[in-house]
């Protein structure tokens, strides 16, 4: 019995009690519980630990260390935590990114250690909807991207990447793990796109995590020479119509506070905006 504070790494029979810390902020929190819910607390299939503060025995406060540093209602206690672990244990991640608070809060703990950072964003808007807008026709030729169309989907992909986060993720192991989650989400139905005339993507978002509560939408991204032409909108509202009606009974997603002229489109479809998320990029 865990009588007093302190962390340790969770194993998979803490599944039942990760997902209750997990289920407090469905929307949140949707991203990792979408991972949880394929692979389990195993490390190996999970693509890294997660690690839980205990109070008085409780498991409280997670934390996902993975490919992203990822604190999970995190007490300002647990952050601390949580930041004394990572320290000892050297940065592995690319980004730390989460509910804007705690993130904070992580990262003036471990930029002494883990610093400079290569970009903060400090204030990243979570937004959310449970319902389509009345006066928004979708985009009728959105549709889901067929498993064999893997190699069309692509090169949207990392130019999308590549723009909104500013590295290729073609760097590093030439793409074998990004490409094995774009196939995951085409594989999973949860990638839509529009195509033009000659076969290319114009118009492209993915659901990228779902769980029975919520689902995230992820990756919207429209070709450069076809922006201006009013595709965002009705594509968007196509994406969630798929969302709301396949997948969650909430749609969500984040989006950075410079990007106007998305979080307009965003606004325009229904989404509101219910707390913020920050990302620290290495």
């Amino acid at each position: 019995m865990l009588t007093q504070t302190t962390t340790r790494v969770l194993e998979p029979s803490d599944l039942d009690a990760a997902l209750a810390v997990l289920d407090r902020e469905p929307v949140a929190n949707a991203f990792v519980t979408s991972r949880i819910h394929v692979a389990g607390l195993d490390p190996w299939r999970l693509g890294g630990e997660m690690w839980g503060w205990y109070e008085e025995g409780m498991l409280t406060s997670l934390c996902y260390a993975g490919a992203n540093l990822v604190p999970i209602c995190a007490t300002p206690r647990a952050v601390r935590a949580f930041a004394d672990r990572a320290r000892r244990a050297g940065r592995r991640c690319s980004s730390i990114v989460g509910p804007a608070e705690a993130t904070a809060q992580l990262w003036r703990l471990l930029e002494p250690n883990w610093g400079p950072a290569r970009e903060i964003r400090a204030h990243q808007p979570l937004m959310v909807t449970d319902g389509l807008p009345a006066d928004i026709a979708p985009d009728p030729y959105v549709r889901r991207i067929r498993k064999d169309e893997l190699e069309t989907i692509m090169p949207a992909c990392v130019a999308m990447f590549t723009e909104e986060v500013g590295v290729s993720p073609l760097a590093g192991d030439g793409g074998l793990l990004y490409q094995a989650r774009v196939a995951e989400l085409v594989g999973s139905g949860r990638s839509f796109a529009r195509l033009g005339p000659d076969g290319q993507v114009v118009f492209k978002a993915e659901i990228g995590a779902a769980t029975p509560q919520a689902c995230q939408i992820q990756g919207v991204w429209v070709a450069p020479e076809y922006r201006g032409q009013g595709l965002a909108v009705p594509g968007m509202a196509a994406v969630l119509r798929y969302a709301l009606a396949d997948v969650a009974p909430i749609a969500s997603l984040y989006v950075n506070d410079f990007n106007t002229a998305a979080r307009a489109t965003y606004h325009r479809v229904g989404f509101q905006e219910v707390g913020a998320f920050m990302s620290v990029l290495f």
